[in-house]
């Protein structure tokens, strides 16, 4: 297939089927465009990649539908010679104008003119490392919802140990609750686990632990600190993944260590949310675009509007804020152009 030469596709995904538009090779003219739906089953998908070989498509668009998408950018993926994934709010629809097979053959158009950006969807390695470092974020904050729950059980029982240590789980915390839960009732017995600086509130710790937990109650502290257990086991299994995972990257780990107020957790998401080649942004100014931590552009009549941070990428802007906050405040302004 030469250089010069174009065939252009736009695929209309959906949650059961997509609907396909080829138009014909550029330049062509007497050949008719193609149209053709197909389920999203993986044999189905598999079928629309030999399809699109076979009339020799070379570039493929279509919207980051939900999840949707994932599927058939997988399937074709490096069978393609052009992948392209789109912002759908860049190719909305006018009202009234919109099927399936119009969104098909609107997106093989703009394709055709150069008329659409396509969106950043790093390699398939590094998509796997942003799902497992994702996958940890919604386990820390399943923890701490089940943090929460143990601290309303406490507080319903009268069991006021963290009105007294500043952390109701740690060390001696743990072991007073697991204490509460198995049913010991003495309270001078359960106080004795303080450890550290904690063991000269032994006598606060002693009136903290003479609640009133039901047996009821102490079934659900039971079962809420084995939840608890079974994320913490949880998160360090996928933690360990995640250093096997980016142990190719190490070097630009190391790199990314030497940016003020990053430590290497915010360096595992910075890699698994950009990438490991910083050229895919023109600038930092992109990237932080990208990230959602910039003001928007919103001008009408000569007038700035509110110029609010768009949603972007929670992930990546939680960790950058975070490394902002924790670093030096001179050096919070120059996080992003370290990148």
């Amino acid at each position: 297939m030469s250089t010069s030469y174009r065939r252009c596709c736009g695929i209309d995904v959906h949650k059961k089927s997509v609907t396909v538009h080829v138009l014909p090779p550029q330049g062509q003219l007497e050949v008719k465009p193609l149209e053709r739906e197909f389920r999203t089953f993986s044999r189905e998908l598999r079928r629309l990649r030999g399809w699109l070989k076979r009339y020799q498509v070379s570039e493929v668009v279509m919207e980051s539908t939900g999840q949707y998408w994932r599927a058939v950018w997988n399937v074709l993926e490096g069978e393609m010679p052009r992948l392209v994934l789109v912002n759908p709010q860049h190719v909305k629809a006018l009202a009234g104008r919109k099927t399936d097979r119009i969104d098909s053959r609107r997106l093989a158009r703009y394709l055709e003119n150069h008329d659409l950006q396509g969106s950043f969807v790093p390699a398939r390695e590094i998509r796997e490392l942003r799902d497992l470092t994702r996958s940890r974020v919604h386990l820390l904050e399943e923890v701490n919802r089940v943090k929460n729950r143990i601290g309303q059980l406490c507080e319903a029982g009268n069991i006021k140990v963290s009105s007294v240590a500043s952390d109701l789980f740690g060390v001696s915390g743990r072991r007073m609750l697991e204490a509460v839960a198995e049913g010991k009732r003495d309270a001078g017995w359960m106080a004795d686990y303080a450890r550290g600086t904690l063991r000269g509130k032994k006598k606060q710790l002693e009136q903290a632990l003479e609640g009133s937990f039901t047996e009821h109650q102490r079934w659900m502290l039971r079962e809420a600190l084995s939840h608890l257990e079974s994320l913490e086991a949880q998160i360090a299994r996928v933690e360990s993944e995640i250093e096997r995972r980016i142990e190719p990257y190490e070097e630009h780990i190391r790199r990314r260590l030497t940016i003020p107020g990053v430590d290497r957790i915010t360096s595992w998401t910075m890699l698994a949310e950009l990438g490991p080649d910083m050229n895919v942004f023109p600038d930092a100014r992109h990237a932080a675009s990208w990230a959602g931590i910039c003001p928007g552009n919103r001008e009408s009549g000569g007038k700035r509007l509110n110029g609010r941070t768009r949603k972007a990428n929670p992930y990546l802007r939680r960790v950058l804020c975070q490394a902002a906050w924790g670093s030096q405040p001179q050096q919070k302004y120059l996080l992003v152009g370290s990148l």
